[in-house]
């Protein structure tokens, strides 16, 4: 049977662990507190609500009236700061603008003039009803005029090519989802690399957005999406065996028509109804505008076009109402000294970061807390058990004079469990003396970290 001295030695460390639990959710850094209470929205907790997100200041524009998409998004291209949003995080069928995602997962990976000789199960499998550029088996195609075909024809028939070359199909989806990830586009969920539909396949005005952002910083894929015809290889001439090619034209509607405009991508099904991802540029500033899904297909177009004219009229006259993060895979491999660090987990959303206290300096985590809460026990328990033990040994000596000083300690031999109690146990002098010193330790780290 356990003696009575330990087994209340062990009550006490663990009413001491009990207490430190307590002390972990009332006495953890309020700072830390803050961040597990707080939206898990990335990007800022106002775009997680459904209502109009706007803060102007004085002499701001009006937001567009008419209004009709599902859920939008304008944002500033460099700095990240979102101007103005609808619903921004709302899960909806991408159609073609997903094929941003694809290019951001799939383009850096070939040289733009690489042949490639298409054969006939890289076009089987095909959505009925696709959009295609026209792209024939058994013939050779340079990797740069399929990337015409995905982003001026949006042809699925390219993407499915390029997926291929990639590994195939479901390896690409895989690897798209985790570009996603990367970019903290976590509304988003890849089934096609093309946006076809299919059940569960969503993604959001937030996501696209960041889609188009890192994008853009491709140059490749920067001139793709602003090109607005090009030449592309058909089928061999029957008459004369030679290579024919024919004019594609960009079918995004504001290219070459809205001032300033860039790009990107737009998209359309019967069941995603019309999205649409533009950048322009304007007096040195560049805007990103997402629409997804308005009343009639024809407004998407109308409604970017509104929302671009609002945001450059709106420069320095609203306060953003969120960000868009950044790509943790640039963040992590640009974040070689202490500052680009904090920048960098800056940018992570508030699950991720590291707790802090009021006054900005760096806190403790729970698991800290606990270590030094639980050590502080433990050394007021090995401290009271060293103590009996010298007790212990110096009474048994004094019952048997001459045993060595190494001989085994017999419980209970020469003491009684009240001797133990009174002076080393449970409430015993020194016990209160070592549990008076850890808690005024324990109060003198509390004070220093909330000074």
């Amino acid at each position: 049977m356990q003696p009575k001295r330990i087994r209340q030695i062990s009550l006490s460390v663990t009413g001491l662990a009990a207490a430190s639990a307590l002390v972990l959710g009332i006495g953890a850094p309020a700072a830390f507190a803050q961040d597990a209470g707080s939206s898990s929205t990335v990007g800022g907790e106002r775009l997680g609500h459904p209502a109009v997100q706007v803060a102007p200041l004085a002499g701001a524009p009006a937001l567009p009236s008419g209004l009709s998409g599902r859920s939008w998004l304008v944002a500033d291209a460099t700095t990240g700061e979102v101007l103005a949003a609808h619903d921004a995080h709302r899960q909806l069928p991408p159609a073609s603008t997903l094929k941003m995602l694809f290019a951001d997962t799939v383009l850096p990976k070939f040289d733009r003039s690489l042949e490639h000789q298409v054969t006939p199960a890289e076009l089987a499998n095909l959505g009925v009803g696709s959009s295609l550029v026209g792209v024939k088996e058994n013939l050779p195609y340079r990797v740069e005029d399929l990337w015409r075909g995905v982003f001026l024809s949006s042809g699925n028939d390219a993407v499915h090519v390029l997926a291929n070359m990639n590994g195939g199909v479901p390896q690409t989806v895989a690897e798209m989802q985790i570009r996603a990830h990367s970019l903290q586009a976590l509304d988003t969920k890849v089934i096609s690399p093309d946006g076809y539909d299919m059940d569960g396949q969503v993604s959001s005005a937030y996501d696209l957005t960041l889609f188009a952002r890192a994008g853009l910083r491709n140059a490749d894929f920067r001139s793709y999406c602003s090109t607005r015809t090009a030449r592309f290889p058909g089928g061999l001439d029957k008459t004369t065996g030679q290579r024919i090619t024919y004019d594609i034209a960009n079918t995004d509607r504001l290219l070459g028509k809205y001032p300033g405009l860039i790009g990107v991508k737009n998209g359309y099904t019967t069941n995603a109804g019309a999205t649409f991802t533009g950048a322009a540029e304007r007096d040195g500033r560049t805007l990103l505008v997402t629409v997804m899904h308005p009343d009639a297909q024809g407004k998407v177009y109308d409604e970017a076009a509104s929302l671009l004219d609002w945001g450059f009229a709106a420069a320095g006259k609203v306060q953003p109402v969120g960000r868009l993060v950044e790509d943790l895979g640039v963040l992590k491999a640009a974040s070689p000294d202490a500052t680009s660090e904090a920048a960098a987990a800056d940018q992570l959303p508030p699950w991720s970061r590291q707790p802090v206290l009021h006054n900005g300096g760096p806190g403790l985590t729970p698991a800290l807390w606990s270590a030094g809460i639980l050590g502080a026990a433990l050394a007021v328990w090995g401290a009271a058990r060293a103590a009996t033990r010298r007790r212990r040994t110096a009474t048994a000596s004094a019952a048997a004079p001459g045993a060595p000083d190494d001989a085994p300690d017999v419980p209970g031999t020469g003491s009684t469990d009240a001797d133990e109690i009174g002076s080393t146990g449970v409430g015993g002098p020194n016990h209160r003396r070592l549990t008076r010193r850890a808690r005024a330790l324990f109060h003198d780290a509390r004070t220093r970290r909330t000074d």
